[in-house]
């Protein structure tokens, strides 16, 4: 791994959160037959630039300032809302992680998007940049003042065992298709490595690394593993999974490249940077793969790396 490559709070992060840790629960919306004379007050007095139009619980629209300008500058002939909004809404789901939001930002340029729950498809929040914003910022302060405990608490933990080699063990199950759990193990692993007083760096590292492993077992194999071996000198991270295996690693480890299924695209996966974040945070990589059997991969972190 390059020593370039840095592994910042807000990386972790942005993995770790859920967008209904986040988001904005009190959502003013306004409905299809809403005049577009009466959005200015509502967009002014809630002091916000967009707002979702609802029937019946569903978003069926969205409506923004900008559409109310361009009405305006139309001549501002009253007519509801309906005929005015954007009926291409794209919507997040509250379990998905907070990754996911900023890349549908990216990709689409909106500032705002309405959040729903999965199973009802009931509007619940809205997500802006701020939220992400607010929203990382408290996890950082409440993080840093639980680290500092837990490291006064552990750094001394291998110096204070007697043994001529200590190695710790930390094993996790993962299922196939439990998106709703997806990122459980990496974030287990993740508090485990941290009691135990290792850098926040490493411990980065290997919360993203076992994300993107665990997600690529929930999506593509049937079941796997996910073994820790943590010792003062190194983490060595195995991960192995019963499914159909790589055909082509050369091409699989191209970042983008994705064989992913559609129901796991329209939940915003598969996006094919997964093995390519793998390798970024690991020290050693090694893959090997079987077709119709399952893929294997040794990891290992050296612990004496710091944040660049």
């Amino acid at each position: 791994m390059s020593d370039s490559w840095r592994f910042p709070k807000i990386q972790e992060l942005v993995y770790e959160l859920r967008i209904g840790m986040v988001m904005k629960r009190k959502v003013i919306s306004v409905s299809p037959d809403t005049m577009m004379s009466k959005l200015r007050t509502i967009l002014k007095d809630n002091r916000i630039s967009g707002t979702p139009v609802v029937e019946d619980q569903r978003v069926v629209g969205i409506v923004s300032v900008e559409d109310f300008i361009k009405w305006l500058s139309e001549g501002g002939k009253d007519l509801p809302v309906r005929e005015r909004m954007s009926r291409r809404v794209i919507t997040l789901c509250d379990d998905e992680p907070l990754v996911h939001a900023i890349s549908r930002m990216e990709e689409y340029g909106f500032g705002r998007f309405p959040v729903l729950e999965r199973q009802s498809g009931r509007l619940i929040g809205m997500m802006t940049k701020g939220d992400i914003i607010e929203g990382l910022l408290h996890k950082i302060e409440v993080e840093y003042h639980e680290e500092e405990i837990r490291h006064y608490r552990a750094s001394h933990f291998f110096e204070d065992i007697l043994a001529d080699r200590i190695t710790l063990i930390f094993q996790y199950r993962v299922g196939n298709k439990d998106i709703q759990h997806g990122g459980q193990v990496a974030s287990e692993l993740k508090k485990s490595l941290k009691r135990l007083g290792i850098h926040p760096d490493i411990v980065r590292r290997a919360a993203i690394l076992t994300y993107e492993a665990e997600m690529n077992i929930i999506i593509y194999a049937k079941k796997g593993l996910v073994t820790a071996r943590v010792d003062p000198d190194n983490i060595a991270i195995d991960i192995e999974d019963e499914g159909p295996g790589i055909a082509d690693i050369e091409q699989a480890l191209k970042p983008g490249y994705s064989t992913a299924p559609d129901w796991v695209r329209e939940l915003g996966f598969g996006a094919g940077m997964g093995l390519d974040n793998i390798r970024k945070c690991a020290g050693t990589f090694h893959i090997s793969s079987v077709v119709g059997q399952g893929t294997h991969l040794k990891i290992s972190i050296p612990r004496e790396k710091k944040c660049a």
